[in-house]
């Protein structure tokens, strides 16, 4: 006969910016235990593929953190990546994050015309050298918009205008390409296999795709972002035409500013959904088999969360079993009640309500989270036996 105690499974994504996933969980964990003192828990955060991927799958691995000075994602700036090794250095765990992450830009730089990848390209660069020939990696929480052209360059591929010159680093260069030289790509990607961990279906272009969708994230305008566009167009018709098929339009190219067309173009990459990669590395579905509850959350959900993001890889594994789903988050797009009732959470929160700004919630984000999970959860339970 199994403890009477309900058990809580708590999975956290991270709340950008100011928490980590694994500090989510710890500040969820508090706020359960003042609710329920003597409820079990678990602590099981994840990640799409964004920050806080490499911490998250690396446990799992029985690998090693790792680190390399490398171009951070301006002009000119310098940063220290982490990075993962395991299976006896065979597999390399990579955040694109570490090397191009929009919290790597101070607010007042923010500007994806000139942002690179070229960091991340060093990073792949340095796991060859240590002998990796399978990759993992993980494109969410980029500050660039330059179609993985700069990871490309640093792994040996050459990006010129009509007169043969090099065209500079970031995304609005890309308007002027005319030819891309791969004679001198990196041999040893011939060896390799990448499979890449994405939250996003998006195309390159368009509408729908990374300049319009995401550019705004990282500091564009709509005019910069019609910029970028044209840029990112010009991009996938001189990959069109180097490499005989049309990147541009697959599914996830548009990811992370178009670094998911780099990862197929130049490193034949598989693009899987992040969560459901995380979510099978880490156990998930075992962990469920022994809970009657999970607790989740991250920092901000909108119209996008059923569509490949955590929380919605979350719903999906815990209702096939018929767990329910609780979710604190930072802040709701919307009436916290569309993202309830079937198929969505069983009870909702959000950090940020009322007349608390959001910068003030995020300042005091540990705290709150914990105050908001102690609330939900009073409120979920009343009454209920397990």
């Amino acid at each position: 006969m199994r403890d009477a105690r309900p058990r809580v499974l708590i999975a956290p994504d991270s709340f950008k910016g100011t928490l980590s996933a694994a500090e989510a969980a710890e500040a969820m964990q508090r706020g359960i235990l003042r609710g329920l003192p003597d409820a079990g828990t678990r602590l099981m955060p994840v990640s799409d593929g964004g920050e806080g991927f490499l911490d998250v799958i690396l446990p799992g691995l029985h690998g090693n953190i790792m680190s390399a000075g490398v171009s951070g994602p301006l002009p000119g700036q310098r940063v220290t990546a982490r990075w993962g090794l395991a299976e006896a250095g065979a597999l390399a765990v990579i955040e694109s994050a570490s090397a191009a992450g929009l919290t790597l830009i101070p607010p007042g730089k923010r500007d994806p015309r000139v942002t690179t990848t070229f960091g991340l390209g060093e990073l792949i660069s340095g796991a060859l050298g240590r002998g990796a020939r399978r990759f993992l990696v993980g494109i969410g929480g980029t500050g660039t918009n330059d179609g993985g052209a700069g990871m490309a360059s640093a792994l040996g591929a050459r990006f010129l205008d009509a007169s043969r010159a090099p065209l500079p680093q970031g995304g609005a260069a890309l308007e002027r390409l005319s030819r891309i030289v791969l004679d001198d790509l990196d041999v040893r990607l011939r060896e390799c296999s990448f499979t890449v961990a994405t939250d996003v279906t998006n195309p390159l272009t368009g509408p729908s795709g990374a300049s319009f969708v995401f550019g705004p994230q990282k500091g564009a305008d709509r005019a910069t972002a019609a910029l970028l566009d044209r840029a990112l167009s010009r991009y996938g018709e001189v990959l069109r035409a180097t490499l005989g098929s049309d990147i541009a339009s697959l599914p996830g190219s548009g990811a992370a500013g178009g670094l998911g067309a780099a990862l197929i173009a130049f490193c034949g990459a598989k693009l899987v959904p992040g969560i459901d990669l995380v979510l099978d590395a880490i156990g998930f579905d075992a962990a469920l088999d022994q809970a009657d509850l999970v607790m989740t959350g991250e920092g901000r959900i909108d119209s996008q969360t059923r569509s490949g993001k955590a929380l919605s890889g979350i719903l999906r594994r815990a209702g096939a079993k018929g767990i329910p789903v609780l979710a604190v988050v930072g802040a709701a797009e919307g009436r916290e009640s569309v993202f309830t009732g079937t198929g969505g959470f069983a009870a909702l929160a959000a950090i940020a309500r009322g007349n608390t700004p959001v910068e003030d919630a995020m300042r005091d984000s540990a705290r709150l989270l914990e105050e908001r999970t102690a609330e939900l959860l009073s409120t979920f339970v009343r009454g209920r036996t397990w």
